[in-house]
């Protein structure tokens, strides 16, 4: 795949597109087929649910969307058909013991071999039968799409809509994930959110209808749409989220995914969904500290894992460090010396891990530090 050269704010962005979806969907697995909540509502990364999920863990949403984003890392073409069917393998693998899978996906995934051209047709069969199959399912993996084709908008449109129609036959769900992914390109690239970004890449019969779609969220409240299982009403509730959540700071990206979650319902989903556009706008460096300490999920994956996956997937390699000049917030104190998942290094300084022989350091900026998942690391001077 041809890479991009981004800049350093570019790259932060890039890198916060599997993070911030990742926490959205965290963020709103504790919460899902509740009923809205009021606003101002307090909401927090605090697992259980439905599925007992643990505080920080993220669900389906995230775990199908790992496939894709190292099939990008690899650097692959996620329109080859040999492709896909290693991306189909990993979902069946994944779905045969996940606790959570959409019953679409689970319909799809479970009735055949497990290739591309197999799952394609149990998609279109279910679509046949059903007379539907615009789920939300494959909207809410598709952010990693958007990294494998910042250089191309129209590669990506085509990529979004072909890996949507493995599951999900039905055009909306297609024109979703074309939409929401060159809005993810746009605000990488850019730094501007803009959801109507991808409407020329739309079929022209179509692109009055999802302007129309986009309007309403934008005059709405994510409550409002009570169907968030279907992927129109799924794309609103995280557009309106993202829109009606009025602040011009990094700050945005927490507000707006904790406005996502108050919406209820399909809450990790519509979280999930919003924290990826989010993430490509403000970037990894604007997820919550609390948040990046306890994220993580299938397969064994935590917050530096997915920033680093993010950065390879959009053709760079692993951040050594972040530019925070051009937000409005800073990270946390590095008072903090007892952490858990993570931690910071002091500009200037070299970190060790208590329990590793590796030494993290810099000269500038701050630069996020991984020790092992579940133990507690002391980190001192080296």
């Amino acid at each position: 795949m041809t890479q991009t050269t981004l800049t350093t704010a570019q790259r932060d962005r890039a890198a916060g597109v599997l993070l911030g979806m990742a926490c959205g969907d965290a963020l709103g697995a504790g919460y899902e087929f509740g009923p809205p909540l009021p606003d101002g509502t307090a909401v927090y990364m605090k697992g259980g649910g439905g599925f007992n999920w643990a505080p920080g863990e993220w669900t389906d949403d995230t775990s199908m969307a790992i496939p894709l984003a190292r099939a990008a890392a690899a650097g692959l073409d996620l329109r080859d058909e040999t492709v896909l069917d290693d991306i189909v393998a990993q979902w069946v693998g994944w779905a045969k013991n996940a606790p959570d899978v959409g019953i679409q996906l689970r319909a799809v995934l479970s009735r055949t071999e497990p290739t591309a051209s197999a799952v394609r047709a149990v998609a279109r069969a279910h679509h046949e039968r059903q007379g539907r199959s615009a789920g939300n399912g494959s909207l809410m993996r598709t952010a990693p799409v958007a990294l494998a084709y910042l250089h191309d908008p129209a590669a990506l449109a085509e990529a979004a809509r072909l890996v949507s129609g493995l599951t999900h036959y039905e055009a909306d769900a297609g024109d979703a994930c074309v939409l929401w992914c060159l809005a993810i390109r746009h605000a990488v690239l850019e730094g501007e959110l803009d959801v109507r970004i991808g409407l020329p890449l739309l079929p022209a019969d179509r692109r009055d209808l999802w302007e129309s779609r986009i309007a309403v969220a934008e005059t709405s409240v994510p409550s409002d749409f009570a169907r968030n299982g279907w992927v129109v009403e799924a794309l609103q509730g995280a557009w309106s989220a993202i829109c009606m959540t009025d602040q011009t700071d990094a700050t945005h990206l927490r507000l707006a995914l904790e406005a996502a979650v108050r919406g209820g319902r399909d809450t990790d989903t519509v979280a999930a969904i919003a924290g990826g556009l989010l993430g490509a706008r403000w970037g990894a460096s604007a997820v919550p500290a609390a948040w990046r300490r306890i994220v993580h999920g299938w397969p064994d994956l935590t917050a530096a894992d997915l920033v680093r996956l993010g950065a390879r997937a959009s053709g760079t390699e692993t951040l050594a460090r972040f530019d925070y000049a051009y937000l409005a917030t800073s990270p946390p104190s590095y008072a903090t010396r007892t952490m858990t998942a993570s931690g910071w290094a002091r500009p200037g300084r070299s970190m060790r891990c208590r329990t590793r022989s590796t030494r993290w350091s810099h000269s500038a900026g701050w630069a996020p530090l991984r020790c092992p998942p579940a133990s507690v690391t002391t980190l001192r001077c080296a």
